[in-house]
């Protein structure tokens, strides 16, 4: 004989009644099967509010009665072509006996807990009566008993107590004479040993069902529910969550009580006590596993089971020198919030004993500061203790597993992997039995929290990172369409998933928590909202989704203004913007200080040679403990390639409009002309190395004209280079007359730096430098003749696209 109980969702419409029967008629195909029903979904708290509204003399009450008669009639129709008169006739009767009680409660405005329990019971009792009365009409053999002449309780209204002697004795007796291979029952309701009607509070028709198993002895209970068994956490908030098979009852009443809703614990301890598996199947899908909780589950490898959490939660903290070492403020604490019939979820306490902390809901937390401070008011007016004290806005986390106490580390990569996002946990408590370690966190961390700790203890070591990109014109197209080609690859062989969550360019943004669809980026960036940095913000940490990277591809000040706004929020920065590497020390130092604090990576490899690995190797070369003495370097792959093209039978200003139009310059080409870039660039490895200096400290040796210099706008620059060549074919000549190489040079020795054009001669390395190249030679204590050498294209769309995916893999690897 099988038990099976379907919840509200499983007979919440005909069609997920019709796979009900379905079921059912399958199983009975092999063995007899009782069937627990609970009321179609959402007629429990439509029948409590008619009753409140007779209550109250609102005579909106008829129009929620006939809302209930309208779902179960519109249920029945689509159930049976013809429905049956005895479907019929009992249904009648039944919202006959409703409206009756509605309207009592009407005339005397009262709704007690005794009337209460009558009125609720009518959903379980409908619901019942049309699933009995179809099946028989479908010809299948079957019966309704209904349970208030099983279950015998006593007079505790809307949680009564079941008496389990007479109970059992009603229940094999009943099912030993049955003589039906379907028996429905409805759940939840019951009756008093005076005849009343009773339920069995919540979860009651879960209850329901593990009595009548753990009375039959029966060798399984299957809750029928509308997810596929208990999840490694909430699957609504983790996409990548999926069932648990096998779980303890422990482990199983553990993540119930911490916000798991497939079961409610109590009213499962009728089959606990008898060792009975329950099985949690899904009658949407009931061909799925489900989860079997059982005394000896298979536990496999994992010491975690799963996480859960609660929401609502208010932290209460007593504290004061005057707790310590003195006995019974414990019990005067827990003695308060009993007599105001408060739950506490969580117990914390400091071993100085200056402190205690209690986690309770939200809606009880102002009414026990009430109780608590005047059960403590002679030793808060003596300054012993001080006021108590609430935080609201509070969720706990918990990780549950039977095995956690036999594996090390587990508390701390708990821990760790929570700093990393920023996730600041208020309190913390775990039991001797070490099956359970929960935290208190900010309410609007949870599903960031739940996602960083779901990779963290149940993906196959996979690290999401979610990237925002601000600045998506030419090299941020560059950069999304490699990440597009690369993601599969990323994901299989370094175990990376990037996301793209965010794009901004200077006129639209758009966002998916989920990831922007790269197939059709463009057109779904086209559509979005007006662009703005500060909403752009608002929204990445609103979204507060965990590994989150801001891109900044821009040469805007206003951009890189916002980097120690991402940075405190613990969103890693990879910037190709130079501004804030180059800005003030001041700010630099800041921005070093943030990332270190709020373990926020902060890199900027493109800063200086697009997609050259140069940061990267002279950090490695500072981490090793060698020292720098001298760097020599062609930093501008635009002016490189503006230089290598330059020659008597061109014009400068058609070199340089080739440049910009090859994407090798910056929109404003002065920028690039003028030697600022070069001397930021400088400033930035300067500074790497170890030295303290600002961008007016470099010595910047420009070659463009006196008017080129003073030139208001872009335009007025270009036409600058027409009316100058004489001034830049002058430089020409001069080098060549030598048989050298114009290259602007960066160069920093012995704490100082420069840049300017100057003549290389044939056999340097800077000579036969082509194209965009750039080359780096670091001399340093371990490379004082031979320079370690970084040579390569240094400018181009998609080289800088490169190393900004460098370094974002660089984070997703750390």
């Amino acid at each position: 004989m099988k038990v099976l109980k379907f919840g509200g969702t499983s007979v919440g419409s005909s069609k997920n009644i019709n796979k009900v029967i379905a079921i059912l008629e399958t199983y009975s195909k092999d063995e007899d099967v009782i069937c627990i029903v609970s009321a179609v979904g959402g007629i429990t708290d439509k029948l409590l509010f008619a009753g409140q509204q007779a209550q109250n003399k609102d005579a909106g009450y008829i129009e929620t009665f006939k809302t209930v008669e309208a779902i179960h009639t519109d249920i029945i129709n689509a159930l049976n072509e013809t429905p049956t008169k005895s479907l019929i006739d009992h249904i009648s009767i039944t919202l006959k006996d409703l409206r009756s009680l509605l309207d009592g409660i009407f005339l005397i405005n009262e709704l007690s807990p005794k009337t209460s329990d009558k009125l609720v019971g009518f959903g379980e009792k409908l619901s019942s009566l049309i699933i009995a009365e179809t099946l028989i009409n479908r010809g299948l053999s079957a019966a309704r008993k209904n349970t208030q002449e099983l279950i015998i309780t006593n007079s505790n209204f809307t949680k009564a107590e079941v008496d389990y002697s007479i109970s059992n004795q009603l229940i094999r007796e009943y099912f030993k004479s049955s003589d039906k291979s379907i028996t429905i029952l409805p759940g939840f309701i019951a009756k008093s040993r005076n005849g009343e009607d009773t339920t069995l509070g919540r979860g009651g028709s879960d209850f329901t069902a593990a009595i009548i198993a753990a009375a039959l002895h029966a060798d399984t209970l299957e809750i029928w529910t509308d997810v596929s068994g208990m999840y490694t956490t909430n699957p609504k908030l983790v996409k990548q969550a999926y069932p648990i098979k096998n779980i303890s009852y422990q482990e199983a009443m553990e993540l119930s009580h911490f916000g798991a809703k497939v079961l409610y614990p109590p009213t499962v301890q009728p089959v606990l006590d008898l060792n009975i598996p329950i099985h949690i199947k899904n009658t949407m899908e009931p061909e799925a596993d489900g989860t079997i909780i059982s005394n000896s589950p298979s536990n496999g490898s994992k010491p975690v089971k799963g996480i859960s959490n609660i929401n609502d939660i208010a932290l209460l903290t007593l504290q004061g020198s005057g707790m310590i070492g003195i006995p019974g403020f414990s019990k005067r604490l827990f003695e308060t919030l009993s007599q105001e019939k408060i739950n506490v979820i969580l117990i914390t306490q400091a071993s100085s004993e200056h402190s205690i902390c209690l986690g309770i809901e939200t809606n009880e937390a102002d009414r026990a500061k009430t109780a608590i401070d005047q059960t403590f008011e002679y030793e808060i007016t003596c300054h012993k203790i001080e006021p108590l004290t609430v935080e609201k806005d509070l969720s706990i986390v918990a990780l549950v597993g039977d095995n956690m106490k036999n594996h090390q580390g587990l508390s701390g990569k708990m821990f760790s992997a929570l700093g990393r996002n920023n996730v600041n946990i208020r309190a913390i408590a775990q039991g001797a039995s070490e099956k359970n370690i929960s935290v208190v966190i900010a309410e609007k961390d949870v599903k960031k929290a739940l996602n960083t700790l779901h990779e963290q203890f149940f993906e196959i070591k996979t690290k999401q990172l979610n990237v925002f990109i601000t600045g998506v014109g030419n090299v941020g197209e560059r950069l999304v369409e490699q990440i597009k080609a690369q993601k599969k690859y990323l994901k299989d062989n370094l175990k990376i998933n990037i996301r793209v969550a965010g794009l901004s360019n200077s006129r639209t943004m758009t966002f998916n928590e989920d990831g922007i669809d790269l197939k059709d980026w463009k057109s779904v960036l086209a559509a979005g909202e007006k662009a703005s940095l500060n909403v752009f913000f608002e929204t990445v940490k609103s979204m507060n989704l965990r590994n989150s990277i801001f891109v900044d591809i821009t040469a805007n000040a206003d951009v890189a203004s916002l980097y120690e706004d991402y940075l405190r929020e613990s969103i890693g920065v990879v910037a190709c913007n130079k501004i804030a590497c180059s800005s003030d020390l001041d700010h630099y130092n800041l921005l070093k200080r943030l990332s270190l604090k709020y373990n926020a990576p902060f890199l900027f490899e493109t800063n200086v040679g697009a997609g050259l690995p140069v940061i990267d190797t002279l950090n490695n070369l500072i981490a090793s403990g060698d020292k720098v003495t001298s760097i020599q370097a062609v930093l501008s792959g635009s002016l490189n390639f503006v230089f290598n093209n330059f020659n008597k039978d061109t014009k400068f200003y058609d070199v340089v409009k080739q440049a910009a139009a090859e994407g090798y310059t910056e929109p404003d080409p002065r920028i690039d002309l003028s030697g600022v870039d070069v001397a930021r660039k400088i400033l930035i490895l300067a500074r790497e190395s170890g030295v303290e200096m600002n961008l007016e400290d470099i010595e910047n040796k420009t070659f463009l004209s006196e008017s080129g210099l003073q030139s208001d706008t872009v335009e007025d620059f270009y036409q600058t280079l027409i009316k100058d060549e004489a001034h830049y074919q002058k430089l020409y000549a001069s080098a060549a007359s030598k048989g050298s190489q114009l290259k602007y040079v960066a160069k920093f020795n012995k704490g100082k730096a420069s840049v300017g054009l100057e003549e290389i001669p044939q056999g340097h390395p800077f000579y036969n430098l082509e194209g965009k190249d750039n080359i780096v030679m670091f001399y340093t204590t371990r490379y004082p003749e031979q320079p370690m050498i970084i040579k390569g294209a240094g400018a181009g769309a998609d080289v800088t696209a490169s190393g900004l995916f460098a370094d974002i893999i660089r984070i997703g690897n750390n």
